[in-house]
């Protein structure tokens, strides 16, 4: 009896690098690849801007700690804001008040001569100055002490400064039971700080009055 011929087993080979299917298999994977860091990189289109770390007032100078970097989804409008990709601008200075987490806008800071501002120290009693801290904005008004030669033809209150800004609140108790004062830094107007600083040079009473809304003890 005839035995059936068998079919020789094939013997399996490598891949050549000149196999289309290898090939053509390296191209997807490396496409797949391209396109989907694309898609990564795309979907996380933040940019780095600073924010006020903690309540910057007009007229503060900048410094390292003044700010801190958050990175945000703005498109277009991350333009108008501080970019945080370089250093903080050290020893340039607020030009406006800029809330704790607020974004920075470029336009908040400027260099020294920007400044239209400028400190004076005055004191009141701390009836006037109960919950005022730094950012809080104040009416102040001036009431002549009798025989002071700044107002002795009318010795009325007169307010001197609306909205003027706190810079530092300091309240030291008075001597022998005599009443608590508080010294409070007010970022006044250039064209007033001549008269905010005869006022105090001549004993008058200073009031300061908080503006309805402003920042407060225990409130913001």
């Amino acid at each position: 009896m005839t035995e059936l011929a068998r079919p020789a087993a094939k013997r399996l080979q490598r891949p050549s690098w000149r196999d289309s299917r290898l090939v053509v298999g390296i191209l997807l994977v490396l496409l797949s690849a391209t396109l989907g860091a694309k898609a990564v990189a795309s979907a996380d289109d933040r940019t780095p801007v600073y924010v006020a770390a903690d309540d910057l007032v007009a007229g503060d100078r900048v410094t390292a700690s003044s700010f801190t970097r958050v990175d945000v989804r703005l498109g277009e409008g991350v333009v108008a804001y501080l970019p945080a990709d370089a250093p903080a601008p050290e020893g340039s200075y607020l030009l406006r008040d800029v809330r704790a987490g607020e974004l920075v806008p470029r336009s908040a800071v400027g260099a020294p001569d920007a400044v239209r501002v400028q400190r004076v120290t005055v004191r009141s009693d701390t009836g006037s100055t109960a919950g005022l801290v730094r950012g809080s904005r104040v009416d102040v008004y001036v009431t002549p002490k009798t025989g002071s030669g700044l107002d002795d033809a009318d010795p009325v209150t007169r307010k001197l400064l609306a909205g003027a800004a706190v810079a530092a609140v300091q309240t030291r108790g008075g001597s022998l039971g005599g009443t608590a004062t508080t010294s409070v830094q007010v970022y006044v107007p250039a064209g007033k700080v001549q008269a905010l600083v005869e006022a105090v040079d001549a004993e008058a009473k200073v009031t300061l009055v908080p503006v309805p809304g402003t920042a407060t003890d225990g409130a913001s």
